[in-house]
């Protein structure tokens, strides 16, 4: 088991910034691909971006590409989503999710799910 705990979201202004954690504990951490979801309400839960376990290859959905970034720190259980530029269609509730597989953005893969952390961008 991997429990998974979102910490960093909040309120920020258009073209803001905000770095979002997932704390991870349980079994080994860096054997496991981290992922990024949002939801937006009304809207279907969107796949943000992905980070192999080694760190090496990172996915970015087209809509954060450029402005947001992924990363792990191994040593310390965690991952970030620095996210940068921020729009308000950004809004949403941020999930990581983590899973030993190749999960990618196929939210469907992911086996371990945080509780979400609300990001609201003001025009």
């Amino acid at each position: 088991q991997v429990q998974l705990v979102e910490s960093g979201g909040g309120w920020v202004q258009a073209g803001g910034s905000l770095r979002l954690s997932c704390s991870a504990s349980g079994r080994t951490f860096g054997r496991y691909t981290m992922g990024w979801f949002r939801q937006a309400p009304g809207k279907e839960r969107e796949f943000v971006a992905a980070i192999s376990w080694t760190g090496a290859i990172t996915y970015y959905s087209d809509s954060v590409k450029g402005r947001f970034t992924v990363s792990t720190n191994n040593a310390k259980n965690t991952a970030y989503l620095q996210m940068n530029s921020l729009k308000p269609e950004d809004t949403a509730v941020y999930s990581c999710a983590a899973d030993p597989r190749d999960s990618r953005s196929y939210a469907g893969l992911y086996r371990y799910w945080g509780q979400g952390t609300q990001v609201t961008v003001s025009s």
